[in-house]
């Protein structure tokens, strides 16, 4: 009898080792390793020979024909905009989030308007049985004949019940639940989810079905398993948000058919999710009026600008050392305009506390923040407000310089839609646009001059 092999795969990363080690070499981590069986190369799937008649043979670039992929809609634009338009027949889609943040919500939610399109849907649950998900349509009032459901973990069942239905979307809730027998590892280790993951694309390509995977993320907020899941999918969609807070932020971070970095945001409600048309209303009604340390920046979210306040808290310290915390946006961010305002600008801040925090739970990583950064701190050290009706835009340079940005007309333009009045923008911004009505647009040449102009010290 042949003596079986073994290898030790680290579940975070898949990394493989002939022997047990403690900490992985690859990703860091430690106690990450578990024992596998090696599959032997002949049983697992078909191997094309070199001589194939089916293999694929080079073509020239210009014999291609190119067409615009033809996309599925549902009833809601958010969602829609985030994949780019809508959802890519043949598409292998992965969505990861905390546990209880509305994952299996939102697709059940988008399986019942495709079904009630008269399309057939199959939602494959592998942690609920049938009757709990059941419990959750009802819910949510979902009443379409068209939508069934399949608790199955089981690979091989899955894929034959998606040959015999023929369904026009699919949903897999969630990856970490499926497995292949041929696979001796548990489900939700590296190879499993690998392998299973491999088989749904194949599925999903040949057929041209949009399959939609639901992955489980670790403490740190990254999807779990190999780093090898996301570069397999064709797009990549975070849902975030507090689960103790109603508003949830779609976000996409990889996407082939589409730009990233777009966002959705929806409203959790007792019938399940609702979008949110208008963000920017949404971040700005609990601005205090007339607060020292606040100012409100135009942000691009993708496609979509969006109006964030920024706040800022100044403070005499109590240690040796200042801190400098920041929440929402790069840590890094505020010691570097710090350094700015007291080289450039005067400001003593060097013995003085400093707290940033982006208003909403957002997140804004974008250098047009800059100079609301600044302006904030600026506020809040002077203790004098800025104007309410106010809206910087524009990244800050060490010299104390304010740099143009991108798509600033779109910025303006949202700016004037909620009612602001004026908008100190990088005077490198001012030509080949059209200014909005309603608002009076500014241009800046550096820091020193934007504070003259938002603290009234002209």
């Amino acid at each position: 009898m042949a003596k079986r092999k073994t290898k030790y795969v680290c579940q975070e990363c898949g990394y493989e080792s002939a022997k047990w080690m403690g900490k992985c070499p690859s990703c860091g981590n430690w106690n990450t390793f578990t024992e596998e069986v090696v599959t032997p190369a002949g049983s697992g799937a078909f191997r094309h020979s070199a001589t194939s008649t089916t293999a694929a043979k080079p073509q020239s670039i210009t014999a291609i024909h190119s067409e615009k992929e033809p996309r599925v809609t549902t009833n809601l634009p958010e969602f829609n905009r985030v994949l780019g338009g809508g959802i890519v027949p043949g598409s292998l889609v992965l969505v990861g989030g905390d546990p209880g943040i509305g994952k299996s919500t939102l697709l059940l939610q988008v399986s019942a308007q495709l079904a009630e399109k008269e399309l057939p849907v199959l939602y494959i649950s592998g942690e609920e049985s049938a009757r709990q998900t059941k419990l959750r349509a009802d819910r949510l009032g979902v009443k379409a004949d068209e939508l069934y459901v399949l608790s199955e973990t089981n690979l091989q069942d899955i894929v034959r019940h998606i040959e015999e239905i023929k369904p026009a979307f699919v949903v897999v809730d969630s990856i970490q639940t499926v497995y292949r027998e041929e696979v001796t590892s548990a489900p939700g280790s590296v190879s499993q989810v690998r392998e299973s993951t491999s088989e749904l694309m194949r599925v999903a390509k040949t057929n041209g079905i949009p399959i939609f995977l639901v992955g489980h993320v670790t403490k740190e907020g990254a999807i779990a398993g190999p780093r090898l899941l996301e570069h397999m999918v064709d797009a990549v969609l975070y849902f975030e948000g507090e689960r103790h807070h109603t508003f949830r932020i779609l976000r996409s971070v990889k996407n082939r058919f589409g730009s990233t970095n777009e966002m959705g945001i929806f409203e959790m409600k007792e019938e399940g999710l609702r979008e949110v048309t208008n963000p920017s209303e949404i971040f700005l009604e609990e601005r205090s009026q007339g607060a020292a340390g606040s100012t409100v920046v135009a942000s691009m979210e993708g496609t979509r600008p969006v109006l964030v306040e920024i706040q800022a808290l100044i403070s005499p310290t109590s240690f040796g050392n200042p801190r400098r915390m920041a929440t929402g946006t790069d840590h890094n961010r505020v010691p570097l305009l710090m350094a700015v305002l007291e080289k450039r600008v005067g400001l003593m801040l060097q013995n003085q506390d400093a707290y940033v925090k982006v208003a909403g739970g957002m997140r804004l990583d974008e250098p047009a923040i800059d100079l609301a950064v600044a302006a904030s701190i600026a506020s809040s050290f002077k203790d004098k407000p800025t104007k309410p009706d106010d809206v910087l835009i524009g990244e800050v340079g060490l010299t104390g310089e304010v740099r143009r940005v991108s798509r600033i007309e779109q910025r303006v333009q949202e700016a004037a839609k909620l009612g602001f009045k004026r908008a100190i923008v990088p005077k490198k911004n001012l030509d080949g646009w059209t200014t909005p009505s309603g608002i009076k647009v500014v241009g800046v040449n550096s820091v020193s001059e934007a504070l003259r102009i938002v603290l009234g010290e002209d």
